[in-house]
């Protein structure tokens, strides 16, 4: 078992080359790893020990009912959910079932779980996989080791001249990387969304609201509500067994049956709900601070400034002024990589050069900052 999760470390493992964003990580790092755990947790526990225990009569051998009610499912009585525990009812939803067959809940999706966490764990990781054959290691292959900064003078020369020639080289045509970026980041909120939607048709309608209806519950008085977390991962709940009797006569076998996994169930989805919940601010925080990005030329000039206090404002204005917003986004991740005194060097000469060059092609002329 530890091996396995070893093993989970080293598929979500961050490479030290940073080519995204924290809540980009957040998803196919962090998320990946706690659906993989989730699905393990859930596998070793379904096939190690029993996932359901169901009271028989002595007609039916154990192993059979417990494996028919834990592939046909088990349901429970809607109507019995808000009566007495210990009076009225043994355990809530568990009753007389002779009443209207609509008013029944049926439980299909217990057998499912660990297939789905790890085919969430899989969507969650897509864009991920997506910006790392669309990224194409371009940020590794340009720093050339420039982020530890220790070598000696003449190589770090050399290469960081072979870092300016290829920016002022390729100047203007980042665009459609840095596009692709945004893209995948678009793609991790819409997969977050989708997947909210998509546990709440697993749970037959039930999970959209389920943090909230929890919430409020532990809030109000608990005698007079419904716990949403019994309704959705109920412990006990019914299962009926029909054979042929001695005389070839359809029996019906009523049985109890206990769900010791849906203990574990609701707290993993309890905290899925949250996480995702979050997942879904930070992200569409993130989007909205790229159009801002993409839209206010006056915005990099700020956030380059803010990250790279070392860069000198005017030269920024510059990059920033005579370059498109592709080159600005590959640069700033130039410089969450590379060591500081280098980049900053790096940035002054390219401005410099952008400088003599605007300067050669219209003399005395000072453009605007455009659009990109």
């Amino acid at each position: 078992m530890l091996d396995i999760f070893r093993g989970l470390k080293n598929l979500v493992k961050v490479s030290h080359v940073k080519t995204d964003s924290i809540v980009f990580r957040l998803h196919y790092s962090i998320t990946v790893m706690i659906l993989m755990s989730f699905s393990l947790i859930i596998t070793t526990r379904q096939y190690v020990g029993n996932p359901i225990d169901c009271v028989h009569t002595k007609d039916i051998p154990e192993d059979v009912l417990n494996t028919f009610c834990w592939i046909h499912s088990t349901y429970a009585i809607k109507s019995l959910f808000l009566k007495k525990v210990g009076t009225a009812v043994p355990y809530p939803g568990v009753g007389n079932s002779e009443g209207d067959q609509n008013d029944r809940k049926y439980y299909k999706y217990y057998q499912w779980v660990c297939f789905c966490l790890f085919f969430q764990a899989i969507l969650f990781y897509t864009p991920r996989w997506l910006w790392k054959s669309w990224e194409g290691g371009k940020i590794h292959a340009l720093i050339m080791d420039l982020d530890i900064g220790i070598c000696s003078e003449a190589e770090k020369k050399q290469k960081k001249k072979l870092l300016l020639d290829y920016l002022w080289e390729n100047l203007r045509y980042h665009n459609w990387w840095a596009y692709r970026y945004y893209v995948c980041e678009l793609l991790a909120l819409v997969n977050v969304i989708g997947q909210m939607f998509l546990m709440n048709r697993f749970f037959d309608g039930e999970f959209m609201t389920f943090g909230l209806e929890v919430i409020a519950y532990m809030e109000d008085d608990q005698e007079d509500r419904m716990d949403p977390m019994i309704y959705i991962f109920p412990r006990m709940t019914k299962c009926t067994f029909f054979k042929y009797g001695s005389s070839g006569e359809v029996e019906k076998h009523d049985a109890i049956c206990i769900l010791p996994l849906n203990v574990v169930n609701e707290k993993i989805y309890i905290f899925l709900w949250f996480w995702f919940i979050l997942l879904f601010i930070l992200t569409t925080l993130t989007l909205i601070y790229r159009l801002v990005i993409i839209f206010s030329p006056r915005m990099r000039v700020y956030l380059f400034r803010m990250r790279f206090r070392l860069v000198r404002r005017d030269y920024i204005e510059t990059i920033v002024r005579r370059s498109k917003m592709g080159d600005w986004f590959l640069l700033y991740l130039l410089g969450e990589n590379i060591d500081t005194v280098i980049f900053r060097d790096v940035v002054h000469d390219l401005s410099i050069r952008l400088g003599q060059h605007q300067h050669h092609r219209v003399p005395g002329i000072k453009g605007d900052i455009q659009e990109a």
